[in-house]
């Protein structure tokens, strides 16, 4: 008699444990540092909030080796649930039938209200399909903005509360921080997208055929970033680099260091690394937007869209589906979007968000940390919408192998910008020929 009422004792707590039990959302990402800490409290807040669901983010390497782990773990069946994924692998994803899931048809699937017109158009319009349908959900969306140092500009006798609007100004600026004895008056991080794709939705000016392969037919596009303009500009960067004024300090986020450390005076990178910034250096600081050529027609027109987004992976079953939509459902509260813009640099990816923020009062109390949105919500056209191409995350690795050689006076800028369209239209066109298998 006591056995029996031993199991059904048992058998009534295995229930209640069941009933109880909560479903591990597994979330690979990339962040590092003080976003690393970020995308932990997100995490932690969301689980605080709620018993059913718990998000597990891990760190699973820089974006590239991200998205190449997560693809091996899918074909063995041991995909992550959320995957974060930089946007120059949106194409990549997009074209990976069978993958991942549309962040759409999972929150309708779940009754999860998701409104997508809630969204900045360049950020929602990005992670569309041409047939208006939401791929994946605005997560980390940044874009690229001008960063100085404001005691270096005082001590070469620049003025410290005006930054350098145009190009010209910039590369008088530098020669007057390498005559007051500056080593490194400027560098730049992730090359490829502020000098060249950046560079050119700024100036209005093509950088890929099919609409920088937004259009319906973007599977076909191709490079066109060696025009004169984009040579000259390059050119005028190798001058700069021979007289010591532009300092190379490596690939993606690698130059950020330097300017943190103070030692390089400007750079151009990421919004996103504006949390660094306010906690780490130690010098005044300031924020801009990105330079032009005056002479350009049009110019400047508005930066593109950085970042990451979060996409949902395939062969997961309703409850997993249900919980991804949840926290999805976490993630756009205007609350939690506007302390994360506050927080990291990264854009208030809803204009909510973005009119809470100017409310409080934190544009003013912090000047040049709206300089992101104000980038991204001009008015776009179809040379500026945003770059979405295919093998993009290897056509990167070109552009950067190729001014590389440019920095180090074996190329000059034509040469350099040449090899790119050559080698990176190679891919493009190996990338058609799988889509439209």
């Amino acid at each position: 008699m006591q056995f029996k009422q031993l199991a059904m004792a048992a058998a009534v707590a295995a229930t209640a444990f069941s009933a109880q039990a909560t479903t591990e959302i597994q979330w690979w990402h990339s962040m590092t540092a003080v976003n690393n800490e970020w995308v932990n409290d997100l995490a932690k807040q969301f689980n605080e909030s709620q018993k059913d669901y718990k998000i597990v983010p891990t760190y699973k390497g820089a974006y590239d080796e991200s998205m190449t782990a997560a693809i091996a773990a899918f074909r063995s069946g041991n995909a992550p649930d959320i995957l974060q994924v930089f946007e120059v692998g949106t194409a990549t994803m997009m074209a990976s039938k069978g993958a991942t899931v549309p962040v759409a048809k999972v929150m309708a699937d779940a009754g999860v209200a998701f409104d997508p017109k809630g969204y900045i158009p360049a950020v929602a319009g990005y992670y569309t399909a041409p047939n208006g349908q939401m791929l994946s959900f605005p997560f980390n969306s940044s874009t690229t903005i001008f960063y100085y140092n404001k005691d270096a500009f005082k001590k070469a006798g620049l003025n410290p509360d005006k930054a350098p609007a145009t190009w010209p100004e910039v590369f008088a600026a530098a020669k007057k921080l390498k005559e007051s004895g500056h080593s490194c008056p400027m560098t730049l991080a992730w090359q490829g997208w502020t000098q060249l794709e950046s560079f050119s939705t700024w100036h209005n000016v093509e950088f890929a055929t099919e609409q920088n392969g937004l259009s319906a037919n973007g599977y076909k596009a191709r490079l066109k970033l060696n025009s004169p303009l984009h040579v000259k500009h390059i050119d005028n960067l190798a001058a700069a680099a021979k007289a010591g004024e532009f300092v190379y300090k490596g690939r993606g986020a690698i130059p950020q260091a330097s300017f943190t450390a103070g030692e390089c005076a400007m750079i151009q990178t990421s919004s996103g690394y504006y949390g660094d910034v306010a906690k780490n250096a130690k010098f005044n600081y300031g924020l801009a937007p990105l330079p032009y050529y005056p002479d350009v027609k049009g110019a400047p027109q508005n930066t593109v869209i950085g970042g990451a987004s979060l996409w949902v992976m395939a062969g997961k079953n309703a409850e997993h589906y249900k919980g991804v939509a949840k926290f999805f459902e976490f993630l756009s509260q205007t609350k939690v979007q506007a302390a994360s813009h506050q927080r990291t640099g990264y854009l208030p990816v809803t204009m909510a968000a973005y009119d809470l923020t100017d409310k409080s009062g934190f544009y003013q109390k912090n000047p040049g940390t709206d300089t992101a949105v104000t980038q991204m919500i001009r008015k776009v056209t179809n040379n500026s919408r945003g770059i979405r191409l295919g093998n993009y995350v290897q056509i990167r690795t070109i552009e950067d192998e190729e001014l590389e050689q440019v920095w180090a006076g074996k190329k000059s800028g034509k040469q350099a910008l040449d090899s790119i369209v050559t080698r990176g239209d190679e891919l493009l066109a190996r990338f058609e020929r799988s889509y439209k298998k």
